[in-house]
């Protein structure tokens, strides 16, 4: 990451390339500023004259990075293999039979953001997936174990309707017009913890609060519309909060007591009044305080609303018409380290509500990510069986190099007719006529 930011400043640099810089990478504000010295005496700084917009770019040079988390870091590590193996395991929930051929399943490891082998990849979790040979093809299924577990995700699904309703019901009344397409509301469906056929299980169902439109007549363009505005639902989790304490609505702020900075700035802010999330923005002024403090609102309501009470930067910005977000939402967050945390892990930008972890845990669990918590240790028992056997065949295989050769050398030259050996090639292969060969070629006087 660092070295592609520096070629890009070379690039647009090039009179830099001859001058001998050196660099200093440093933490300031939450974000990593690379300063460019001059090592070479020939030239002084002085002497190095930019036009005013590359002086600007200098300046503003630096590599958006807020201070690593180590707890939060080590949650979006652990779901990264969930992640992947739960959509494996969707795939083969579709495939006629519940059964998919691996060759299929390559096929889908390019979606999947996977590289090598899918059968590899399948092997290394033998309590979640089972392998078997037909047709000379490799077949995967779901084991026993986890099917138990799928028909445990259904029945919490149903039980939770009534919760994917005012999940769903309330972001919609936070989008501008109370409409989202399908297809976008489809990339949410997941951090909501929606089912994948919402549009049948959920919506006949709830007719008195959405209806499925489509005014422009094309087939993509088929859109969940918003029919009854609920007040009751349109309160904010930071409302219902101060609700309850008797209090002025106010964020929570999670920066640890020596970032003074840091707690001036986020102080400064937070005296502002609070703007709710389902108020309409359209009246507040572009690049205002109040639209900024009702920006920072609305991400806050949307991750309470989540699962995992976090989500990727770059699916919230395809909602910037819809929840009127600013172009640069990453650097708006990153203006909030108290609120939020921002991490490129595996180079994917994803905001975290810091007050809905405490260290690397939820704080509360949602019944259907306990679910999903046991998928996940269902899948760490296969790894670590992987492991155990894989450990245990390079035992076997290192045990058996050791007896090959602790019997070859026992074994016995076998001397031919004329007597030579085949084993022994002799000479200066021998250790011991080497030797001698290297003590008579250094000695100053030859025996």
């Amino acid at each position: 990451m660092y070295l592609g930011g520096l070629l890009l400043l070379f690039t647009v640099f090039p009179p830099l390339l001859g001058l001998g810089l050196g660099k200093i990478m440093k933490m300031q504000s939450g974000k990593m500023v690379i300063n460019i010295y001059v090592q070479n005496p020939k030239f002084s700084a002085s002497a190095i004259c930019f036009p005013p917009w590359h002086l600007h770019l200098l300046r503003r040079f630096s590599l958006w990075s807020m201070k690593k988390d180590p707890d939060l870091e080590a949650s979006l590590t652990r779901n990264r293999r969930w992640i992947v193996n739960n959509q494996i395991k969707n795939i083969i929930l579709q495939c006629p039979d519940q059964v998919a051929s691996v060759s299929f399943l390559q096929k889908k490891f390019k979606n999947l953001d996977l590289q090598g082998k899918a059968l590899n990849w399948i092997k290394k979790y033998p309590c979640c997936f089972e392998i078997h040979l037909e047709n000379d093809e490799y077949h995967c299924r779901l084991t026993k174990k986890m099917l138990c577990l799928v028909e445990e995700e259904e029945s919490v699904k149903d039980m939770q309707e009534t919760v994917f309703v005012e999940r769903l019901a309330k972001v919609l009344m936070m989008v501008s017009n109370h409409r989202l397409s399908v297809s976008k509301l489809n990339e949410l469906k997941r951090y909501l913890g929606l089912p994948d056929d919402y549009l049948i299980r959920i919506i006949p169902k709830h007719l008195d609060m959405f209806r499925v439109v489509n005014y422009s007549g094309r087939k993509s363009s088929m859109e969940i519309e918003l029919t009854a505005w609920k007040p009751d639902l349109a309160v904010s989790t930071i409302e219902r909060i101060a609700q309850k304490q008797g209090c002025k609505p106010s964020f929570p702020c999670s920066l640890p007591p020596s970032w003074v900075k840091s707690w001036e700035r986020f102080r400064e802010f937070d005296s502002y009044p609070y703007i709710s999330p389902y108020v309409d923005p359209r009246g507040l002024e572009e690049g205002s305080r109040e639209l900024e403090k009702r920006t920072i609102g609305l991400v806050h309501e949307f991750l309470s609303l989540t699962l995992w009470k976090k989500a990727s930067i770059i699916k919230l910005g395809h909602f910037r018409r819809e929840f009127c977000l600013p172009e640069k939402l990453n650097v708006l967050l990153l203006k909030h380290p108290g609120i939020f945390y921002v991490s490129n892990k595996y180079q994917i930008y994803t905001v975290l509500l810091r007050e809905g972890y405490r260290g690397s845990e939820l704080l509360v669990k949602d019944p259907l990510v306990v679910v999903k918590e046991k998928f996940g240790e269902l899948m760490q028992e296969g790894l670590h069986e992987y492991n155990r056997r894989h450990h245990m065949l390079n035992l076997e295989k290192q045990r058996k190099k050791g007896m090959i050769a602790m019997k070859q050398g026992k074994k016995d030259p076998v001397n031919d007719e004329d007597g030579t050996e085949d084993d022994d090639l002799g000479g200066i292969f021998d250790p011991e006529e080497r030797k001698r060969f290297y003590k008579v070629l250094f000695e100053d006087k030859a025996p």
